[in-house]
């Protein structure tokens, strides 16, 4: 799949999470930010690790599994995982968006200021693995020395 065909089908899989996607493709046009608001527990969650834990853990993570889900950042990282597992998921210090919860997200094909994709989606709606996360976030802390060093 071609750059461009891969941009264009990350935009319409994200596009289609909105309630109005036409709304959400415009917001990615023509937003001096280049973002769109979209619900997260529909087509995805996002775990939302501090930047100090989330970018170790994408290291081991791409080690692990290849080429990770979906992936954004700023000064937190935020993994997309299958809806339902943020009500679920119990770990101090990471943050779960899941149903109720609206995530800023950049267009897949552009870069923007603020909120970057590290791992953009491939359009296939592939996501990464709540238990291979899990356990890349354990390799990761245990690697550094654990939380805060």
């Amino acid at each position: 799949m071609s750059g461009d065909a891969g941009a264009r089908n990350a935009v319409e899989w994200l596009a289609s999470a909105a309630p109005d996607p036409e709304t959400c493709r415009w917001e990615w046009e023509r937003s001096p930010l280049g973002v769109a608001l979209l619900p997260a527990g529909r087509l995805w969650d996002v775990l939302i690790l501090p930047g100090g834990l989330g970018y170790p853990t994408l290291e081991v993570l791409s080690r692990r599994a290849g080429r990770p889900g979906p992936v954004l950042a700023d000064s937190r990282v935020g993994f997309f995982v299958p809806p339902g597992t943020a009500a679920r998921w119990v770990a101090t210090g990471v943050r779960g968006a899941g149903h109720g919860a609206w995530i800023v997200v950049p267009h897949p094909g552009r870069s923007v200021s603020g909120v970057r994709w590290i791992v953009p989606p491939d359009g296939s709606g592939t996501l990464n693995d709540p238990a291979t996360l899990e356990l890349a976030m354990h390799e990761a802390v245990a690697g550094r020395g654990g939380p805060g060093r």
